[in-house]
């Protein structure tokens, strides 16, 4: 199994909608960059905001998409195309209403689930599903009808503090997925609950 080369992380641009839910993957890649001591900065031709790291020792691209959630999948196949990047070196990381709150989850192709992002990447890397994906758990409103404006709003203090705990373990859990040790990446990761 080939190693990550590159961290994608989702969410929409703009300042109305940097602290919603919906921004919790563009959260840990910021998180990642920071703990490298990297900005991420604006590059026109990969549609997003991007850095390149050391993390254990190895070059790894970090990219928020600054297209809408919707359109992400332009700047995944951007960044895999200039640098010659395949699907199974991508560790997509987005929100996930299926998991609650301070809960993340490692996992390896798949469908989208419904997740716009997810959506636009499979159908822009032409359905190769084989990425890597970091869901981030917000919970679910309840209601399907609930659901825009639920990922589109903020959470609450407890619940923001339960994501970033979620998002520190993630980072913790990341030297073992970058060296492709998924098994013992998802038994740390999957094994906390904030």
């Amino acid at each position: 199994m080939s190693q990550v080369r590159a961290i994608i992380g989702l969410g929409n641009p703009g300042a109305d909608y940097e602290a919603t839910r919906h921004n919790a993957g563009a959260w840990l890649v910021e998180a990642v960059a920071r703990r490298a001591g990297a900005e991420l900065r604006p590059d026109r031709k990969l549609l997003g905001r991007y850095a390149r790291v050391q993390l254990e020792g190895q070059d790894i691209h970090l990219l928020n998409p600054t297209t809408f959630m919707n359109r992400s999948g332009g700047a995944v196949a951007a960044l895999c195309q200039f640098y010659k990047i395949v699907p199974d070196e991508l560790l997509v990381a987005h929100d996930e209403l299926d998991i609650a709150p301070g809960t993340a989850r490692y996992k390896t192709g798949g469908g989208h689930g419904g997740h716009n992002g997810l959506r636009d990447i499979v159908s822009a890397l032409g359905n190769e599903r084989g990425f890597h994906r970091l869901r981030l758990g917000i919970g679910h409103p309840g209601d399907a009808k609930q659901v825009t404006h639920y990922v589109l709003g903020r959470p609450g203090k407890a619940e923001h503090a339960a994501i970033e705990d979620a998002i520190d373990e993630c980072l913790a859990s990341l030297p073992l997925a970058l060296a492709g040790d998924w098994v013992k990446a998802m038994n740390r990761l999957h094994s906390f609950s904030a």
